[in-house]
C-alpha cells in the first residue's frame, strides 16, 4: 500500500512512446498494441492515464520523432508531462499532477527500459508510490554494440528485478498486460 497519505486511486503512466524513442525498438509493435489496449481499458474504468514525452538535444520538441506514436491517440483531457530527464518526475510537475488526482499507484509502461522505464519506476517508489511494470509493455533499442544486453535480455533483466522490488509501506511487481487489474477512482 503507497505510503502517500489519501491517494487511493491508480494511474496508468506512458513513459515516453514516442516516434523516434521506439522506433526500431524490440517488439516495437507488439510493445505498442499493448500500451494501446491498457490505454483503451484504463479509460473504459475511468483510470487517469498520464503522458509523458521526453525531449533533449538528441530529440527535439515538435519533431516528428518527438511526437507520440501514430498507434496512439492521447485525449485532450488527459495530463501530458513534457520531461528532459529520465525519471518522469525529475523538474516536471508529475507529482503536483498524480496529488491532484489522488494517485498513490502506478502502472507503469513505454520506453527505454534500461533508461526512463527504470529511473521513474525508481523514482515512483522512492517518492512513496506502489509501482507496477507491465512486463510486456515496455521496450527499448539494442545498444549491445556498446557493450549493453541485447534489448530482450535488459526487458527480462529489469522484470525480473522489479518483480522483487520491495520497500516498507510500498508494492513494486510486475504483470502482464492481459493481467492488469486497476482500481477504478470513486
Amino acid at each position: 500500500m503507497t505510503t502517500l497519505e489519501n491517494r487511493p486511486n491508480t494511474a496508468l503512466l506512458v513513459v515516453d512512446v514516442q516516434s523516434g524513442v521506439v522506433e526500431g525498438a524490440h517488439e516495437r509493435d507488439a510493445v505498442v498494441a499493448n500500451v494501446a489496449s491498457l490505454v483503451e481499458k484504463a479509460r473504459k474504468e475511468k483510470v487517469p492515464v498520464v503522458w509523458v514525452q521526453h525531449s533533449d538535444d538528441g530529440l527535439e520538441r515538435g519533431s516528428d520523432e518527438w511526437k507520440i506514436v501514430p498507434e496512439l491517440a492521447p485525449d485532450a483531457s488527459e495530463p501530458l508531462i513534457e520531461k528532459s530527464y529520465g525519471d518522469s518526475f525529475e523538474a516536471t510537475n508529475l507529482e503536483a499532477v498524480l496529488s491532484d488526482l489522488g494517485v498513490g499507484r502506478l502502472v507503469v509502461v513505454g520506453a527505454q527500459t534500461d533508461a526512463c522505464i527504470r529511473s521513474t519506476l525508481h523514482g515512483a517508489f522512492a517518492r512513496g508510490y506502489d509501482a507496477t511494470l507491465v512486463s510486456d509493455a515496455h521496450t527499448t533499442e539494442d545498444q549491445s554494440s556498446w557493450g549493453a544486453p541485447t534489448p530482450d535480455l535488459v526487458v527480462a533483466h529489469t522484470n525480473l528485478y522489479w518483480k522483487y522490488q520491495s520497500a516498507p509501506g510500498r508494492t513494486a511487481g510486475t504483470v502482464e498486460t492481459k493481467d492488469v487489474e486497476f482500481r477504478s477512482t470513486p
